[in-house]
């Protein structure tokens, strides 16, 4: 079915592509996939860092806690700018090296931003650290493609976890060092272990022999639209994947301002600890990937975004049970990484020869959801509370599971196919 609707210009961008990158010769190995994973958590966390620190940012740059949001927000839009512009030269340049260049220019923009004497220093850094961090996805599309097509759904979820888990504790982690030595040092420290990651990734990222295509960088990235406009596997997951993201930035945009006002005061070592909790979520997460290999993934979409809805009933008691906020942190970081990895397994069955594009462009709603959480968190908190925030994100939640419930007809057929 899916097949059956391709029309000339997808087709002419297939022969164009077809052979532009080919398969390593050796088989993803799971020691390979965990290093993949390792290097995606390590470079995503560069972009969530600032989310525990947004008061001791506010403090020293003279900036309010209304507008604070702001810089979650530029992080976000430039990595979504990343995902448009960086990421889909993965189908037109050998993917190795585009790995290497961007983990290269990630550690000197940390360095930028650990040593920003100015709000302006400090914007221009992060706007840079969320551009180049969307190297995970070029890692993610790589994987993807190294992977056995049987396997593909399990090699995605085993990566995707580590994303999730570097997300989660890119908080406990910035939480820890600004205590011990000021919010700098969080920038420091990454920077150097991305070198350490780059070096080891340099040692054992397969080497391909890898053509270069005759389409033009323009009309690669006008071919992202086109992937857009006729896949509709693509539309419909990336909406879904909007909707849950803007959830997941809005409570880790939002999360760090109750818990550090009264009653409980909390240091940010120990608001970034609440990361721990949903990394236990993400870790269940990874199976999602193995339901969709076995054809499973319209109903782990169903179960997640029930429990989506109802991890916001737990969360809403925050301001009097912190058991009762980790309960809701676990419940909905589980429901939305399965959603996330149920997506991504999906979209790969289409055009193996565009991953990098198609990757690109479901990441892109992903980075917006992301962004117009954090835009909407604190202006919500500010102006309705803890309260407000939660009603928000409980009525996005439930949007999200009648979107799915009315796109399942469209989409139920989808399988994992092979190469």
């Amino acid at each position: 079915m899916h097949g059956e609707r391709k029309n000339t210009s997808i087709e002419h961008l297939e022969l164009e592509t077809a052979h532009l990158q080919n398969k390593p010769k050796q088989a993803m190995t799971r020691y390979m996939a965990l290093l993949f994973a390792s290097a995606c958590g390590m470079a995503v966390a560069n972009i969530y860092f600032a989310q525990p620190l947004l008061d001791s940012l506010a403090s020293e740059f003279g900036i309010t806690y209304s507008s604070i949001g702001m810089v979650i927000t530029i992080t976000q839009l430039c990595y979504a700018l990343g995902l448009l512009l960086i990421v889909p030269l993965g189908d037109l340049f050998n993917q190795r090296r585009l790995i290497m260049a961007q983990m290269l220019v990630s550690i000197l923009s940390l360095i930028l931003v650990g040593i920003a004497p100015t709000a302006t220093v400090l914007f221009i850094g992060l706007a840079a650290v969320g551009m180049l961090a969307v190297v995970t996805q070029v890692l993610v599309a790589f994987a993807a493609t190294w992977a056995a097509p049987e396997e593909r759904g399990r090699i995605v979820g085993l990566v995707q976890s580590g994303i999730v888990i570097g997300i989660l504790l890119a908080r406990t982690f910035a939480g820890i060092l600004t205590d011990l030595a000021g919010w700098r040092s969080v920038y420091l420290v990454s920077a150097v272990m991305m070198l350490i990651i780059t070096a080891v990734l340099y040692r054992y990222l397969p080497r391909t022999d890898s053509e270069r295509a005759s389409i033009s960088y323009i009309r690669l990235l006008a071919s992202m639209f086109t992937l857009f406009r006729q896949e509709r596997i693509l539309r419909i997951r990336g909406i879904l994947g909007f909707l849950i993201f803007i959830v997941f930035g809005t409570l880790w945009t939002s999360l760090v301002l109750p818990l550090s006002s009264s009653p409980y005061n909390l240091s940010h070592t120990a608001i970034g600890a609440f990361g721990l909790a949903g990394v236990a979520g993400a870790l269940g997460a990874a199976r999602a990937g193995r339901l969709a290999d076995r054809g499973l993934g319209q109903l782990t979409t169903c179960i997640a975004l029930v429990l989506l809805f109802v991890s916001w009933f737990f969360i809403f008691f925050t301001e009097y049970s912190l058991i009762l906020l980790i309960i809701g942190i676990i419940t909905l970081d589980l429901s939305v990484q399965a959603v996330h990895v149920t997506n991504q397994s999906m979209i790969f069955t289409v055009l193996p020869e565009a991953r990098s594009r198609l990757t690109a462009a479901y990441m892109i709603f992903y980075s917006i959801g992301s962004a117009t959480g954090s835009i909407a968190s604190t202006s919500i908190y500010a102006n309705n509370g803890w309260s407000g925030v939660c009603l928000f994100c409980a009525s996005v939640s439930a949007i999200a599971f009648l979107y799915w419930f009315i796109t399942y007809r469209f989409t139920k057929q989808i399988t994992v196919k092979s190469d």
